[in-house]
């Protein structure tokens, strides 16, 4: 199919498709307002339905007073029935498919129902307007050219009780229609292979001589891959095994720490980076600008959300609030309620609000990522921006981190102690630790209240990691690939103190 046929269609579809967006741009609560009803009307005979009498809700307020806030803890029991083969429970068509995802803060499996409903008309809706947004911006692109290299998850899918459970990219790569598989690199067989270091170097014997054109994944483990593409051809720069490569698209996690590295392998100042918020119950936003980090919050992806205000998230004064309230720059911790069946459901992740006309977002960490031993309230978007420029000031190079408090004892006051793995060290690690504390006080208030003098929490403390150490942990974990994280900010010692143990044993 020819560039200018291709690129044809793309517009044909782009207009269709920015008139609906328009629509929720122009009047976001009353689609997101419909959207609940629409859910509401679907679910009212399902057990949950008729349990909280979805038939007679009428209004947001009978809604939030009558279905109750739920942790995957609590619909677990729920969801476990439906994977027995149980039907009609939360969502009124069987669910076929569960995203397997252990997150980084519960060793034990999550199984996240995904129905046909989310797959088509959120996931896969989604990829779409991610290339339309991207199009549209991009009136000189040649993405359609070559392929896309798209990095998932190495579980394979397994089947029980006629349902099937995976990580959420082998899902979404198992039903993918057969055409997006000639655009798409590698193979579907190589992309499910279960081993990682294994299918690490079948991704590049397979994709290192193909025309790629645009990047997809994970910026932690696509960083991986691209590096052994790099050592295995033995060239310096990706441009040099595929010149036509034109943008990156990301998610899962924070792209601050590795854009360094990435513009090290990447040296073009017109290379394009995309940002996604995704995750195994839905996709959220999308980067809307090529310009601008910012996330244009999908509001008609069968997903209604509400927020809650951070400050006072756990207390006995939270409150939940719909979009309509939210406000700009504050964090809020975000609660969805799908066409998969998830009802006033925390996802566990935490947003800013750049705008709210129209509704863009930062994904800001996540509620149980970040640390507040001492009522510092210190959040992953704050080290992060600390680390980048301090980082930047010392000539330093990140690869990965993890962060904790270390509790007062006696008379000692408390701190934070750090573990990070440097690709490039400071030359003086005490200059570095000052540096940071410093852009922290700046960054955040309230962590600068706390260290007044050292008046409740001293001086940091930075240990320098062994290399591949983060690596190593999670291998050990089994949760090499994929969706899984380094935990960076914990309120518990839990993560620093075994890693800190392989880093003194291995």
């Amino acid at each position: 199919m020819s560039i200018p046929l291709v690129n044809s269609i793309a517009s044909w579809f782009l207009k269709k498709r920015f008139h609906q967006i328009e629509l929720f741009l122009k009047y976001p609560n009353e689609v997101q307002n419909e959207l609940l009803f629409q859910l509401l009307a679907t679910a009212k005979d399902t057990e949950i339905g008729r349990k909280h009498e979805f038939s007679t809700i009428s209004n947001y307020k009978t809604f939030s007073e009558r279905v109750p806030i739920s942790t995957y803890e609590e619909y677990q029991h729920v969801i476990e029935r439906s994977r027995q083969g149980e039907h009609n429970i939360f969502w009124p068509n069987p669910i076929k498919w569960f995203a397997k995802s252990s997150g980084t803060t519960n060793a034990k499996s999550k199984f996240i129902p995904v129905s046909t409903e989310s797959l088509e008309d959120c996931h896969y809706a989604a990829s779409k307007d991610l290339l339309c947004m991207y199009l549209n911006n991009n009136e000189d692109s040649q993405l359609f050219t070559g392929k896309s290299l798209r990095l998932g998850g190495s579980k394979e899918l397994y089947k029980e009780n006629g349902t099937a459970f995976g990580d959420l990219s082998a899902i979404l790569i198992d039903n993918m229609p057969f055409w997006a598989e000639f655009s798409s690199t590698p193979s579907s067989k190589v992309s499910l292979m279960n081993d990682w270091e294994h299918k690490m170097q079948a991704i590049v014997e397979e994709t290192r001589n193909e025309n790629v054109t645009s990047l997809a994944g994970v910026p932690s483990w696509m960083l991986v891959l691209l590096n052994n593409v790099l050592e295995t051809t033995g060239k310096d720069s990706l441009f040099d095994i595929w010149p036509n490569l034109e943008v990156y698209f990301h998610g899962g996690v924070s792209f601050v720490p590795y854009v360094d590295q990435y513009k090290a392998i990447l040296p073009k100042s017109n290379f394009r980076y995309y940002e996604i918020y995704n995750a195994s119950e839905g996709f959220f936003a999308i980067q809307d600008q090529n310009s601008s980090s910012e996330l244009l919050l999908m509001l008609d992806y069968g997903i209604f959300y509400e927020f809650i205000p951070m400050d006072s998230y756990g207390t006995l004064d939270q409150k939940v609030i719909p979009l309509s309230d939210v406000e700009i720059d504050k964090n809020y911790a975000v609660i969805i309620t799908t066409n998969a069946g998830l009802w006033r459901y925390k996802i566990g992740d935490t947003v800013r609000f750049t705008s709210i006309n129209p509704y863009r977002i930062k994904v800001s960490g996540r509620t149980k990522h970040h640390i507040n031993a001492f009522g510092e309230e210190l959040i992953i978007e704050n080290a992060e921006d600390a680390l980048r420029e301090v980082c930047s000031t010392t000539q330093s190079e990140i690869v990965d981190y993890t962060a904790a408090p270390i509790f007062m004892k006696g008379r000692d006051k408390g701190s934070h102690e750090w573990l990070i793995e440097f690709k490039t060290p400071p030359q003086d690690l005490k200059t570095f630790n000052e540096l940071l504390d410093t852009k922290l006080k700046s960054l955040n208030s309230d962590y600068e209240a706390k260290r007044l003098n050292n008046m409740t929490l001293n001086m940091p403390t930075v240990h320098i990691a062994r290399e591949r150490l983060f690596y190593d942990w999670l291998k050990q974990h089994d949760k090499l690939g994929g969706q899984h994280k380094i935990p960076r900010l914990s309120n518990s010692r839990e993560y620093i103190d075994e890693l800190l143990q392989l880093n003194t044993t291995s």
